[in-house]
């Protein structure tokens, strides 16, 4: 009778074990005040669609992913799953790497939630979005609070509106991203993380039209409007020749800008 029990409490500290494991990882977590977190969130453009090279799969020992399966791993490009025959080099590898080198004593955890294609209509609850076979809205809010159990959510960065850059969408679009923001940090209770917007990409040889014009301002416009919000401009960055995506060097550059407009606001009091 002893041993029975002895079998089973094994088999129950096992089972717990292996389900910490699953929820952390292989890697080991710093304390909660020290793993920042940041959502990564949007269309194709966040997910990344450049070409890997044998430095992008290499990460900083600082900076972690959450992987599909919900595991804290080291952060190598790709860092998206949602079309992974398309997705590779995105910004932000470049941007947790630049954060890490700022704040030695932290350890960042980049969250990735991209769909690729996805209109701003589907980020809203319980909306499926058949091409990525996923909800992005939820999927989001799951992998943050699961996320959260381990770290402190300290920014949201988007970038998304290709989808949205046609007549009879457009016109909709900064009330829906006004509402994007307030409902991520609300769900999130996080009121004062910044929420950092990206721009489209302005190619030449893809003039934009009205309605692509009114998503940027809306875009151009958001730190006006909302507290705590910032506007990453993509002038001179290139496309990877399909005048849609970003090359992998632009995606860095990106990467960059993000966490130069991330250090300005949280680096200043009034915002």
């Amino acid at each position: 009778m002893i041993m029975r029990r002895k079998r089973y409490f094994s088999l129950i500290l096992g089972f717990l074990f292996l389900q910490a494991i699953s929820l952390r990882g292989a890697t080991e977590l710093p304390a909660k005040e020290n793993f920042h977190l940041f959502l990564l969130v949007g269309q194709s453009n966040m997910a990344g669609r450049g070409k890997v090279t044998p430095a992008d799969k290499k990460p900083h020992p600082r900076v972690l992913m959450l992987n599909k399966a919900g595991q804290w791993v080291p952060a190598a490009d790709p860092l998206h799953f949602d079309k992974p025959r398309m997705v590779g080099v995105g910004l932000g590898k470049t941007f947790g790497t630049l954060v890490a080198q700022k704040s030695p004593e932290v350890t960042v955890g980049l969250i990735p939630c991209a769909h690729g294609g996805s209109p701003i209509s589907v980020w809203q609850p319980g909306r499926y979005y058949k091409p990525t076979r996923g909800h992005p809205w939820d999927d989001a809010i799951k992998r943050s609070k699961l996320a959260m159990k381990a770290g402190t959510l300290k920014g949201i960065l988007w970038h998304q509106g290709e989808s949205d850059s046609k007549a009879g969408l457009a016109e909709a679009y900064e009330k829906k991203l006004h509402d994007l923001v307030a409902r991520f940090r609300k769900e999130l209770d996080a009121r004062e993380a910044p929420f950092l917007a990206g721009q489209m990409g302005i190619f030449k040889e893809r003039p934009w039209s009205d309605a692509k014009k009114r998503v940027d301002q809306a875009h151009r416009e958001l730190p006006k409007k909302l507290k705590h919000a910032g506007f990453v401009g993509a002038k001179g960055l290139d496309h990877k020749g399909d005048q849609t995506h970003f090359d992998a060097s632009s995606y860095r550059e990106l990467g960059r800008r993000y966490a130069d407009v991330f250090f300005k606001l949280t680096s200043d009091p009034s915002n």
